[in-house]
């Protein structure tokens, strides 16, 4: 018994996420329609991030043909960035060959499955107390997340099966639901107290810490696929994956695994310490290259994702 007093969440106020305004709609997410991306990239300049740009795509080109894995990992804002449409278009085209994600990509997915809406005002909420306590966000989840961990599903699985079984009213929205559709390995990878979902009474961190590290160890049997040709592709996550990423490769070469010569890019708004290390610089030092890129989700993602769709 700890001698430590802990807080009492059983009494927290909440509310429903219908009548939460959010920042995020589905009506401002990406069209489903495509111009020509290949085109346009054809003609940008072959120097600094333009000539890079253009080289990462031809190695992703060239692994889709090999059949080399191209791991996609990101973080929240790209769904926020109404890039949902895509992601799973690229899914659907096998384009992607596994996700993996930090803990907040699973409650705006969730959200925008369920709503059609994510993504609050979290300066004014926090103000009152209000912040992260939709109701249904934090009971729903953490019950799929406790059921999952039962029955020895990963948080992404558990998650993905639940929106494509249950069918919600946006469900063809979210990425959860088409990478368990089409048996694509997506990966949540929490960290205890950063999520809203753990605000609420419902938050068993025995079961999200189990499903987490379940998850891990999927994301990490997955690295071993990247030797000679596989890509790796970060959007706006600065802590969590790129640390991840380093100890899932750490654990694949001591096991004897050979994992070199292969491709990561970093795709964020500023250039932060760990993206750069983890990603970029460390793990390709044995052979392969990685990249950066300075830039906002919402257009970066589409001209990247757009040039591998088209072929």
């Amino acid at each position: 018994m700890s001698k430590y007093e802990e807080i009492d969440l059983n009494n927290i106020t909440t509310y429903s996420v219908e009548d939460r305004p959010s920042k995020v709609h589905i009506t401002d997410f990406i069209s489903d329609e495509f111009v020509n991306t290949n085109e346009f990239i054809k003609i940008l300049p072959n120097i600094l991030a333009a000539k890079d740009l253009k080289e990462l795509i031809r190695h992703a080109k060239r692994a889709i043909i090999d059949k080399k894995p191209i791991i996609l990992m990101f973080g929240g804002h790209l769904i926020k960035c109404g890039l949902s449409p895509l992601v799973n278009r690229a899914i659907g085209q096998e384009v992607i060959s596994a996700i993996a994600v930090n803990g907040s990509v699973g409650i705006h997915d969730f959200e925008i499955a369920f709503f059609g809406k994510t993504s609050e005002d979290v300066q004014t909420a926090l103000e009152d107390g209000s912040f992260g306590m939709g109701a249904e966000t934090g009971r729903i989840i953490n019950e799929v997340i406790l059921d999952g961990f039962e029955n020895d599903l990963g948080y992404g699985e558990a998650l993905g099966k639940f929106i494509f079984e249950e069918r919600p009213p946006y469900w063809d929205y979210s990425v959860f639901a088409k990478a368990y559709e089409y048996d694509v390995p997506i990966t949540v990878h929490a960290a205890i107290g950063t999520d809203i979902i753990h605000q609420h009474p419902q938050a068993d961190g025995a079961a999200i810490g189990g499903a987490s590290y379940k998850d891990f160890k999927i994301f990490t049997n997955l690295i071993k696929e990247l030797n000679d040709g596989g890509v790796l592709l970060s959007f706006g996550s600065a802590v969590i994956l790129p640390e991840v990423f380093l100890k899932a490769l750490t654990i694949v070469r001591n096991l004897g695994y050979e994992v070199n010569n292969f491709y990561t890019a970093v795709f964020d708004m500023i250039k932060h310490y760990r993206p750069m290390a983890n990603i970029v610089h460390r793990p390709t030092a044995c052979g392969g290259k990685g990249f950066h890129f300075v830039g906002h989700h919402e257009i970066m993602f589409p001209l990247l994702m757009g040039s591998l769709l088209e072929e």
